[in-house]
């Protein structure tokens, strides 16, 4: 039976607590704790705020400050007392307040709400998130670039329907990569100059009355400038969509990746070896050694993409302003940080510690007829033949190389001429592996000349 009392932090209005069901689903406390630095550097900026604009006195802005100051410290020591019945971090944070400076603690909510409050938080703690992911993409992007200059010339077979293709290099495949990260990077970096506007001070939906200064506090906190439209602001959770959907585009990126070294690192493929640290033993079968991280990180995309999409559900209905659903903007955004922060890290581990095969990526990179697009080159500059017609006489010469068991190199010249009379010697010159590779130099291409200009660029770009 609960006792009749009102939440003594905000339910004056109310003349009995709130039953133990909904304290457990009103709290959000098991997990907007992890706000709890963001809560008190937003509290510090607001205090100072309210001191310069005369609405509260210097001694009651120290005393606030310097309670923030030791809450702070109790949290880092772990010995601070979360309490699910005072909800969320905020109400923790202003209950301890009070109990060690007393009625001072009171007044550091004037002319803020809950709902611009945890606004700013959580603002402040996607942008903190942001610069760490942007970190862990930069150091993976290093390591895909300290394998691509080693394997410059390591060639590999390119693929399209997973069929062999074209010849290209183990480098200019990683530097692919290293070009998805990058745009992640970018759309990160993007959403963070669209959020660097700072909510506080608009208070519950409406602004407030008291002469705020909120130009200072949106410069206290490091934002560009403070919102424009008080409804807007409390209202707004674009910026967590903006997050999510980044980081579910750079998750699909890891995915994509995760599943080509789980693919080489089979004895179908052979193309490498990952390192003990991110594979497992079979409990059953002595000889197996399963790429595990690299199929975990595909499978937590999965849950990246559903987190983008449970926020997307919770907010695609609600009227302005602030509704209670967007307590459940939170738990996704921290989910898809968690998980696409170790996916990261655990896909730089592997990068930089797998083992080449070059020669088994070699010996994979001759199946197939690789040479039958230069072939049908050689036809357009040398006799010039139209590219639609060499294409189909360099489809016919791979049929006849395939009916006599052997590459277009080892085809006889008379053979050829069968089909196209004028060929000559000179075809010879490129029906090779290492031909077709290296005259790809085009802006781009897969030419250890050009992949050593695709890694120039980086470190410039990157110094």
């Amino acid at each position: 039976m609960n006792e009749n009392k009102s939440n003594p932090m905000w339910g004056g209005r109310f003349t009995s607590s709130p039953s133990e069901i909904m304290q457990k689903i009103n709290s959000s406390i098991s997990f907007d704790k992890r706000l709890a630095h963001q809560d008190i550097q937003a509290s510090r900026a607001h205090c100072s705020m309210l001191v310069s604009c005369k609405i509260i006195n210097s001694e009651d802005g120290t005393k606030i400050l310097n309670g923030l100051d030791q809450i702070e410290g109790e949290i880092a020591s772990g010995s601070f007392q979360f309490k699910t019945d005072l909800e969320d971090i905020h109400m923790n944070i202003e209950n301890r307040l009070a109990q060690i400076i007393g009625a001072p603690a009171g007044k550091l909510h004037t002319a803020r709400s809950r709902n611009d409050q945890v606004v700013t938080d959580f603002k402040l703690w996607v942008r903190d998130s942001i610069d760490q992911t942007s970190d862990s993409l930069l150091s993976l992007q290093k390591a895909l670039v300290a394998q691509a200059t080693v394997h410059t010339g390591t060639i590999m077979p390119g693929y399209t329907h997973l069929q062999a293709a074209q010849p290209i290099t183990l480098g200019h495949h990683l530097m692919a990569y290293c070009e998805m990260f990058g745009r992640d990077r970018s759309r990160f970096a993007d959403a963070r100059r669209r959020m660097n506007e700072c909510p506080l001070g608009v208070a519950a939906l409406a602004g407030t009355t008291f002469p705020i200064d909120r130009n200072q506090t949106s410069e206290g906190l490091g934002f560009d400038r403070p919102t424009g439209n008080s409804l807007d602001t409390v209202s707004d959770r674009d910026f967590a969509l903006d997050y999510l959907a980044a980081a579910s585009i750079s998750a699909i990126h890891l995915s994509r990746f995760a599943e080509e070294m789980i693919l080489w690192c089979s004895p179908q493929f052979r193309f490498i070896t990952l390192p003990d640290a991110f594979t497992t033993g079979s409990s059953i079968m002595p000889q197996k050694k399963n790429p595990d991280a690299a199929e975990l990180i595909r499978a937590k995309t999965g849950r990246i993409i559903g987190d983008l999409t449970s926020l997307l559900v919770v907010m695609k209905g609600l009227p302005l302003a602030y509704s209670k659903d967007m307590q459940e903007d939170k738990e996704p955004v921290f989910d898809a940080h968690d998980s696409l922060n170790l996916g990261l890290c655990a896909m730089q581990g592997m990068i930089s510690e797998m083992q080449v095969h070059s020669e088994n990526m070699l010996q994979a990179a001759r199946i197939g007829f690789p040479e039958a697009t230069d072939l049908a080159d050689w036809l357009v500059c040398q006799l010039n033949i139209p590219f639609r017609n060499a294409h189909a006489i360099s489809a016919k010469i791979v049929q006849k190389a395939e009916d006599h068991g052997c590459d277009l190199k080892g085809l006889d010249l008379s053979v050829m001429k069968t089909v196209e009379p004028r060929i000559h010697e000179g075809i010879l010159e490129i029906l090779s592996i290492d031909s077709c590779v290296n005259r790809r130099k085009s802006h781009g291409g897969t030419a250890p000349e050009s992949v050593r200009k695709q890694i120039n660029q980086f470190n410039l770009a990157n110094k």
